[in-house]
């Protein structure tokens, strides 16, 4: 008897060991307890290395967690067989089928389960097409612009392309082994996503297209993203979520680039539509102007007054003085003069302003400190143009602290934009918050009526831009306003 339990036994162990297919026995937590395993299978083992005692997962996948479509999860689950017809995994695709079912260890063990793989003739015409498509699929995936991502239901990543690497700072293995969906987005968003997608209210349901949103990077900073994504169903039941993730960091930067050209083309079109109206204006109006100084001057010589209207003539003469000044500076504004433009050394132009404005009562109190880059090559520029922008923001500056305080000004080469960036710092109360937007409009002045025109940093202005660069005003933290002016290192053609 016992003999005939030997020979059944014998030719069932050399059954097994030559079947062409695998069998693997695994404990419920994917131990290997036995095996047969082809060689052409053991490409993460060495010949020498054992797979008994190892996860399964590790021994055919090189994966730190379960398969996705693992048919021994299935048996897990239900204790019932499992029928996987072509195991396909993120990396990794088995053409074959994989069979597996529970089985009572016996003998007081633990249950186990039989993972058999076997071939199906059936399907081999199909086997070669089916590899190649899901291959491509797989670098499509990974090759898309987009981040894409997929999720189960419960969260778990199960799709993470390089795009999605660049926008969410995980690597894939770290997005789809400790990475919940959930981590992606900030807060509760996860959660209003899927109401949504769940809803019409973004397209048709199920889906949400071109929606704005905010995605959490690894290192907790975020990052607006504009997302596509849909809800997978199989039959009516939801099985997964998969989402395009648009980086929008270099759409946002560009749109606030085009909105600042767009402001600049603007104050531009007026100043350019002001000086053409400003100089029909001024000369309309210089010969009376002209004409009420000149004869209010004779009167008060030749005729004798009491003393209010002596007063009187006085207040007509000073306001026609102050009107012609006006004119003037109207006329300076629109003059259309050929510049002469030529190479300059910048810090030679900002001292030589200064050396003019040094020796003047106003600045007996102000401490001026003087900062150049030598190394800032010559840049093309209109030197009497130069010395009115900087003498006009100095002479501001010098105002606004009421001739007692500091003044900074500092030349900085920008070899970034090719440009050279001058400073003019000042320790006065600073500039109106409401008013900085519009301090280069003309005629816009802080200042008491009747000291000043409004027309000195709308001069200002055209000039710097007439020579391709670009002028900002700012507070400083500290208090005091800040003048930034970048010039270009060569002429604009």
């Amino acid at each position: 008897m016992n003999d005939k339990r030997a020979d059944k036994d014998h030719f069932l162990i050399r059954a097994i060991e030559t079947l062409k297919r695998q069998i693997i026995i695994i404990s419920d937590n994917y131990t290997i307890l036995a095996s047969k395993i082809r060689p052409e299978k053991r490409i993460f083992l060495d010949e020498n290395t054992k797979p008994e005692g190892k996860k399964c997962y590790a021994v055919f996948f090189n994966r730190t967690l379960p398969c996705l479509q693992c048919p021994v999860a299935e048996v897990k689950q239900t204790q019932r067989p499992s029928l996987n017809a072509g195991h396909f995994d993120d990396n990794h695709i088995e053409p074959s089928c994989l069979y597996a079912y529970p089985m009572d260890g016996g003998d007081g063990n633990k249950n186990a389960i039989v993972v058999l793989d076997f071939h199906l003739p059936v399907l081999d015409q199909f086997d070669e097409k089916r590899f190649t498509s899901n291959a491509f699929l797989r670098n499509l995936i990974h090759s898309a612009v987009d981040g894409v991502i997929a999720a189960d239901m419960t969260g778990r990543i199960i799709i993470f392309n390089k795009a999605a690497s660049e926008i969410a700072g995980y690597t894939r293995d770290e997005a789809m082994e400790t990475v919940n969906i959930r981590d992606i987005y900030p807060g509760d968003d996860a959660r209003v996503i899927m109401e949504k997608m769940r809803s019409s209210e973004h397209g048709k349901e199920g889906i949400i297209r071109s929606y704005k949103q905010l995605a959490v990077r690894k290192d907790g900073s975020t990052i607006p993203i504009l997302l596509n994504a849909s809800i997978v169903y199989e039959e009516d039941r939801e099985i997964a979520t998969i989402g395009f993730f648009h980086d929008l960091t270099e759409t946002i930067r560009m749109e606030s680039e085009l909105e600042k050209a767009q402001t600049q083309l603007l104050q531009s079109e007026k100043m350019s539509s002001l000086g053409k109206l400003a100089a029909g204006v001024a000369h309309q109006l210089n010969n009376p102007l002209g004409g009420i100084t000149l004869f209010s001057q004779l009167m008060l010589e030749e005729h004798e007054f009491s003393d209010k209207a002596r007063e009187d003539l006085l207040r007509i003469k000073n306001d026609a003085e102050r009107c012609s000044s006006i004119v003037k500076e109207l006329l300076e504004f629109a003059r259309q003069t050929r510049r002469e433009v030529k190479l300059h050394n910048i810090n030679e132009i900002i001292a030589r302003t200064l050396f003019l404005l040094c020796n003047q009562a106003l600045f007996q109190n102000i401490v001026i400190v003087e900062n150049y880059d030598e190394t800032i090559p010559e840049i093309p520029a209109d030197v009497q143009q130069l010395n009115h922008v900087f003498m006009n923001i100095i002479l501001n500056a010098a105002d606004a602290m009421e001739g007692q305080g500091r003044i900074e000004i500092s030349s900085v080469l920008n070899r970034a934009n090719n440009t050279a960036t001058i400073q003019i710092c000042d320790t006065g109360p600073g500039i109106d918050e409401e008013a900085l937007p519009s301090i280069f409009e003309p005629f816009f002045t802080t200042k008491e009526q009747g000291k000043g025109t409004g027309l000195g940093l709308s001069m200002v202005y055209g000039i710097v831009e007439s020579h391709g660069g670009s002028i900002k005003a700012a507070n400083k933290k500290d208090g005091g306003a800040v003048f930034s002016i970048d010039l270009p290192l060569e002429q604009k053609k």
